[in-house]
């Protein structure tokens, strides 16, 4: 999700609704993110080497709302963003703070900046070692890990179908049926996130007399692809899924965030060229409620959505 971190000197919390905050030799200064703000934006990611394009950022911008924090001379020392989805849930990302800055207090003035834009929501994060013990102490739960496969694609060998399910392209009809299962897979209807996914991505479905049980999406996104979101009820299913969506990038970089423990699901994306870069944790503060059971998230859309 970020590099924001365990800052050792930390706003009090009269100093969460300040426009501005001193760290170090410099003083911070918060305003509202807008497409502006893409340049800073992408100096930010570049710093702490997240693959984020300017493409993606417009994305991520349109879709959300938050902070960015520059000094008196227009550096960006950090970020943090919210992603609504109705009136009660907000998937907290892009929180980022510029390298030289970590552990001086920026990180947990702009979590608490965005924090106070989502009162008595529930809310959720993806939280990398550095930011894992900030989270904490603000409260957050940790729910489980998320697995980063990505690589360059290889050849592979297709799954065995589950019987019953047919596996078929996904058709703009389609939309009302997968918007309901990512809705209970994620656990909110985020209706902008899935009109941005939906319009930007090609897809796969399985389905069994007529009802859509799974469905995976692909699109642009940093160095190559993502596949995600990918809901499905079992592994089997979701290898269904992804399988054709990683031969059509044969090749080409592909990335799939995955929280679902699966030592299946994991061999076949490593056995594609996709193996582990890297882990972070789910977090979640008020009411858990991604869905366990049933209907799964085995692909985010992104660390940042969810």
């Amino acid at each position: 999700m970020g590099e924001t971190t365990d800052d050792e000197n930390a706003p009090e919390a009269d100093d969460t609704l300040r426009d501005s905050f001193r760290v170090d030799k410099f003083i911070a200064t918060a305003h509202r993110i807008s497409p502006a703000d893409r340049t800073l934006l992408h100096e930010l990611t570049v710093g702490v080497f997240w693959a984020h394009r300017r493409r993606d950022l417009d994305m991520l911008i349109s879709l959300g709302e938050g902070y960015l924090a520059i000094d008196e001379i227009g550096r960006a020392m950090g970020s943090a963003m919210c992603f609504r989805a109705g009136s009660d849930f907000a998937m907290l990302g892009m929180m980022v703070t510029a390298p030289r800055l970590q552990t001086m207090g920026t990180g947990r003035w702009l979590l608490r900046r965005v924090m106070n834009d989502c009162p008595g929501m529930d809310l959720r994060l993806s939280a990398t070692r550095q930011g894992y013990r900030l989270y904490k102490e603000e409260g957050f739960v940790p729910l489980g890990t998320i697995w980063q496969h990505q690589g360059v694609t290889r050849p592979i060998h297709l799954p065995v179908p589950v019987p019953g399910l047919a596996l078929r392209p996904m058709k703009p009809a389609d939309e009302t049926q997968v918007r309901a299962l990512d809705t209970h897979a994620y656990g909110a209807a985020r209706d902008d996130t899935m009109a941005a996914m939906l319009n930007l991505s090609d897809g796969m479905v399985v389905e069994a007399g007529g009802e859509i049980l799974g469905f995976a999406l692909r699109r642009r996104f940093g160095r190559g692809w993502v596949i995600g979101p990918l809901v499905a009820e079992t592994e089997s299913m979701a290898m269904m899924l992804a399988a054709p969506l990683i031969q059509r990038s044969q090749g080409d970089f592909v990335r799939l965030d995955t929280p679902v423990e699966s030592e299946e699901f994991g061999a076949f994306l490593s056995a594609a060229g996709m193996g582990v870069h890297d882990t972070v944790t789910e977090m979640y503060l008020g009411n858990q409620r991604r869905s366990l059971s049933g209907p799964r998230m085995f692909g985010l859309a992104a660390h940042s959505l969810g």
